[in-house]
């Protein structure tokens, strides 16, 4: 078993790339599935007001953003796309390179939970 996220990552052109990728998942008894554990260091909460964005940005560091409401869209400088939605588990890595930008879409403010990952996790 696995679970879906998406990883937002500074690709060998220098520019910000967006890709699904999977966290394996195995049993742990009956009804639950579990990752292994992942090295953290930091939990932060943040929250923007309905129609709110960020203009173009780096990842201040690796770290998962899950999102908790709000529907926004993240943009490179490519002109690709992600939507990310309520429940969606982002994996912020581009650090470095052409960056990206977000704008809420939708009337609900932009809930979120940052992971602050160890840079070896």
């Amino acid at each position: 078993m696995s679970m879906s996220i998406i990883r937002l990552y500074t690709g060998d052109d220098g520019e910000s790339h967006f890709e699904e990728m999977d966290i394996e998942m195995t049993a742990h008894g009956d009804v639950v599935t579990m990752s292994q554990l992942m090295d953290c260091h930091e939990v932060q909460f943040a929250e923007t007001s309905s129609g709110g964005g960020y203009d173009w940005h780096n990842a201040p560091r690796r770290q998962f953003v899950i999102t908790l409401s709000g529907t926004l869209v993240f943009e490179n400088r490519k002109g690709e796309t992600q939507d990310i939605r309520p429940g969606d588990i982002l994996l912020a890595e581009d650090c470095s390179g052409g960056g990206h930008k977000w704008k809420l879409v939708d009337e609900h403010p932009w809930r979120r939970c940052y992971v602050h990952l160890e840079p070896e996790a």
